[in-house]
């Protein structure tokens, strides 16, 4: 059985530094990643205050529509999306994060990115694999535990929110994500 162990981890930390350390990745579908981010923006709409407003300030929006993160003692989560600016694609996206510790199962999330900035989308654009915590900061706007939204943080140059079946997620961190250019057709 320990033998099980060392070889899942170990095949963890290998696919990890793959993923990590690649330039640009392919994707299926452009079409089939602009159906989901139309999608996952119109559940936006439905479950977060005051989203319509919020959206027409953002000089740009990054949009996951299913980041998928499993793990047994070694995690990862993985999604792909696109950066939408004045309601186009411009660009597609991969986001990847590793994580150690306990952690045991999986779940799917929608993760929404809003560059309030035009110089701090500028600066994400340009970027050869941007990593949260290192090349910029997201403020993640969470719930309370009565369901009020965190507008504090709505005046930082890139806010995220998350979001699950049930809604805005309470407390999470993106610190670590990666996202890196992608090529879809």
């Amino acid at each position: 059985m320990t033998r099980f162990w060392h070889g899942l981890s170990a095949g963890i930390i290998c696919l990890s530094i793959f993923l990590f350390s690649s330039g640009v990745c392919y994707a299926k579908s452009a079409k089939e990643i602009d159906m989901k981010v139309d999608a996952a923006l119109e559940v936006f709409r439905e479950e977060v205050f005051d989203a319509k407003a919020i959206l027409g300030k953002a000089r740009g929006v990054l949009v996951f529509p299913q980041v998928i993160k499993g793990g047994i003692g070694l995690g990862a989560e993985y999604g792909v999306g696109a950066l939408r600016v004045d309601g186009k694609t411009v660009d597609y996206y991969n986001t990847i994060t590793a994580s150690f510790g306990f952690q045991l199962g999986g779940q799917v999330k929608s993760v929404y990115i809003l560059f309030m900035d035009e110089s701090v989308l500028q600066d994400f654009q340009s970027s050869d694999g941007w990593k949260a915590g290192v090349d910029g900061s997201i403020a993640l706007i969470r719930t309370g535990f009565d369901g009020s939204v965190d507008t504090f943080k709505t005046d930082e140059p890139i806010v995220a929110y998350v979001l699950n079946q049930k809604g805005l997620m309470y407390n999470l961190t993106l610190e670590g994500s990666k996202f890196n250019k992608i090529r879809a057709y």
